[in-house]
């Protein structure tokens, strides 16, 4: 058996998520069923993110064990006429032996798409968060800066649940970079890098930046939120359809 690396890209509304869940179709549970077939071996997969339910991904990791010799480019192209095109293989290469799609990982970058003008644009319903009100994208802008570095998102994350007579795990992520993209025609992307994230994190800083777009908060309270570590100071969660793991370094 040797480590192989997938790059998967896979449309997440047909999807309750990236892990394995009995009883719903998921990207990890479609794509080990899918990868059993083709080679008879039995796999444990593993992603460098798990995403949530409707979120997308173009350049999701995961690592999984293969016998040596196995044919790659087969096994690819059989992935992807039995599952795409909601989900492809995009890549398929030998890997280290110590390699892990999750624990390896330096950073992730996701982009979250939103459509800024009156009308909503059908071509890109599937994979953009319409906002028919006009947002300010420059105080946009200048509420990212506080979120870079090293930080306690607890008020833009779902708190995990502690386990018997445990601390609750830790919410203190670092933000490489933060940034918005005017793409034109009211296309305005988020792009937005970590080395992990917590839970609903992207949708959340999201929601509270559309909050300050719109006139509803200032720039100057994004600093505040973050120190507030309360749930209740950020604003709502971002639709997940706007949502795409973009890439992942190592």
């Amino acid at each position: 058996m040797a480590r192989v690396r997938l790059t998967v890209a896979y449309d997440g509304r047909g999807f309750h998520g990236f892990a394995d869940n009995p009883g719903v179709a998921t990207v990890a549970g479609t794509l080990s069923r899918t990868i059993e077939r083709v080679t008879g071996t039995v796999v444990e997969l593993t992603g460098a993110g798990r995403t949530d339910a409707g979120v997308h991904a173009w350049g999701q990791v995961v690592s999984l064990d293969l016998p040596t010799g196995t044919e790659l480019e087969l096994v690819q192209r059989a992935i992807n006429k039995l599952c795409g095109p909601a989900l492809v293989v995009r890549a398929a290469e030998w890997a280290d032996e110590g390699f892990d799609a999750r624990f390896s990982a330096r950073w992730r970058r996701y982009r979250y798409t939103i459509v800024n003008r009156p009308v909503p644009d059908p071509f890109l319903a599937a994979t953009a968060w319409h906002v028919p009100q006009p947002l300010d994208l420059r105080v946009m802008t200048l509420a990212c800066d506080p979120l870079i570095g090293e930080h306690d998102f607890s008020s833009f994350c779902r708190r995990p649940r502690a386990a018997d007579g445990q601390e609750p795990p830790s919410l203190v992520r670092r933000v490489l970079d933060a940034r918005w993209e005017d793409e034109g025609d009211g296309v305005l992307r988020l792009w937005i890098t970590a080395t992990a994230f917590c839970h609903q994190m992207v949708r959340s800083v999201t929601g509270t930046l559309v909050d300050i777009g719109s006139g509803r908060r200032t720039a100057g309270e994004m600093t505040g939120i973050l120190r507030a570590r309360s749930r209740a100071a950020a604003g709502g969660v971002a639709p997940p359809h706007g949502l795409c793991l973009w890439d992942v370094g190592y």
